[in-house]
């Protein structure tokens, strides 16, 4: 509701009167808006110069940012069309990733609402009025105008909420790689998984075959009365458990299918008949060469996302330093008044104000001072959580690179387990077929060639399992922009 002219005029004098002396004092104390919060230091956190698995025997190599393997699209590695495929509409349509989209989204919302806060505000009005008096004739009244106020940032206040939206957004940011990251990784697990299950299916019903013939060999014999009934029951045990193992392989390959649907956003059982052919499992090349360990913690995006919220508990400590001083405003209106519509742009009269204030905290009970300790102990445990990323990320590649060593020793071992397992199953049954042997070498020898298959498919799966969790570590899956250094 606009003043009327008398008020106005009162208000226009007094404001001039009052806004050099506020000008004076905010000028007086401006030399106190540059001012960096005392939060407590946080221990300094040493990075290894190299990768302590890396110089292992088998170990991928170490090399400097200029030649490593580039990583933002690791699973193109694996040459999987199939593969690359899902997890791109797993990047395109997970309900996560969306998420973290949105999150963003809303992050950028806020911090373009604290980037407003920093230029005058300015409304315009309208109203019209019809009132009555005792006896009097009814009169009416019409007024618009425009006002508007502004809040100069003389201690940075609202400077410091902006930058600790803006680092929130960015850290926004980064969360959503980080989502990416783990989506695409968990993907090509799974899909890893399922064609691991599939050759390991594949080598059950190739031995379930196997034995199925060595038992009627058997029940030929035990006809031929050269064989007992014991060795005829031996081999339909051996056949029963083998075929136990077949109806547990496809459950969990089910499972696999409809996880890798739900992944990329699809109902379970969409995904059924893309993924029924069992193709060879995927393998990574080994020709990785790796990051320094600083530089891996720059292309992690959890440890950039760790920094952001460093930043943004910088700027909270240093606004609720801010709330202690001083708060000025600057807030005007003019506008017009009239009997009539018509006249308000004839006739009609003009009202205004200009007014400058000055709020200053006396007497809060310590709550400003102790809003400043709150952020400092916030600032302190954002700085515990990013040296905590740090080290979890310096043990996820640590990890990543021990067992990928250690599967491809054991894999290396169980190569020629299953060939000696496999040339002795042959040699058993010629001989048992011959009855130079009796049934339970037999017996013996297709457990232990089943099992070691079993053992060379499983391993195979994770060692191409190792290599992306070995990408996950190095924070693989995107492309960050540049960035300052971390705070």
């Amino acid at each position: 509701m606009l003043p009327q002219k008398p008020e106005s005029s009162w208000s226009t004098k007094s404001s001039l009167r009052i806004q050099p002396l506020t000008v004076a004092f905010a000028l007086v104390l401006g030399g106190c808006s540059a001012w960096s919060p005392g939060a407590p230091q946080g221990p300094a956190l040493a990075i290894p110069a190299a990768w302590s698995a890396a110089a292992l025997p088998g170990g991928a190599a170490t090399a400097n940012t200029a030649t490593a393997s580039p990583l933002a699209q690791w699973w193109q590695r694996f040459n999987d069309p199939l593969l690359s495929t899902l997890v791109t509409q797993a990047l395109q349509a997970n309900t996560t990733v969306r998420s973290a989209q949105a999150a963003l989204l809303q992050s950028r919302a806020l911090r373009d609402a604290k980037s407003a806060n920093l230029v005058p505000v300015v409304n315009t009005s309208a109203s019209a009025q019809r009132s009555t008096s005792g006896g009097n004739e009814a009169s009416n009244n019409w007024r618009a105008g425009f006002d508007a106020s502004w809040e100069p940032d003389v201690f940075g206040s609202m400077r410091n909420a902006l930058s600790a939206t803006e680092a929130d957004a960015s850290a926004a940011e980064t969360n959503l790689a980080a989502v990416q990251v783990s989506i695409a990784a968990e993907v090509a697990l799974t899909y890893i998984e399922l064609r691991g299950l599939q050759a390991r299916l594949a080598l059950a019903r190739n031995n379930l075959a196997s034995q199925t013939e060595t038992q009627q060999i058997t029940d030929w014999r035990v006809q031929a009365g050269l064989a007992s009934a014991l060795d005829l029951e031996q081999a339909r045990a051996a056949s029963a458990q083998t075929s136990a193992q077949i109806p547990a392989l496809e459950s969990s390959m089910a499972q696999a299918q409809h996880s890798l649907a739900v992944l990329t956003g699809q109902a379970p059982g969409a995904l059924q008949a893309t993924l029924a052919a069992a193709p060879s499992l995927p393998q990574a090349p080994g020709d990785l060469a790796l990051r320094i360990p600083a530089e891996t913690l720059r292309q992690r995006p959890d440890v950039r996302a760790a920094e952001h919220r460093i930043s943004a508990a910088l700027a909270r400590v240093a606004q609720a330093d801010a709330a202690r001083y001083p708060g000025f405003q600057i807030s005007g209106s003019v506008g017009l008044s009239a009997l009539t519509l018509g006249a308000l742009s004839t006739s009609g009269t003009v009202a205004n104000a200009l007014l400058a204030s000055v709020s200053v905290p006396l007497f809060d009970g310590g709550a400003a001072r102790a809003q400043v300790r709150a952020q400092e102990a916030a600032l302190e445990q954002t700085r515990m959580s990013y040296q905590a990323t740090v080290l979890t990320a310096l043990k996820d590649v640590e990890d990543a690179l021990v067992a990928l060593q250690g599967d491809r020793a054991r894999l290396a071992w169980l190569g020629v387990a299953a060939d000696a397992a496999g040339n002795a199953d042959l040699l058993a049954r010629q001989r048992y077929a011959s009855g130079l042997i009796d049934f339970r070498s037999v017996l013996e020898t297709q457990r232990t060639l089943l099992s070691t298959q079993d053992s060379v498919a499983s391993t195979r799966a994770s060692l191409s399992a190792d290599h992306v969790r070995l990408y996950k570590a190095l924070g693989g899956g995107w492309t960050p922009a540049a960035d300052p250094a971390a705070p």
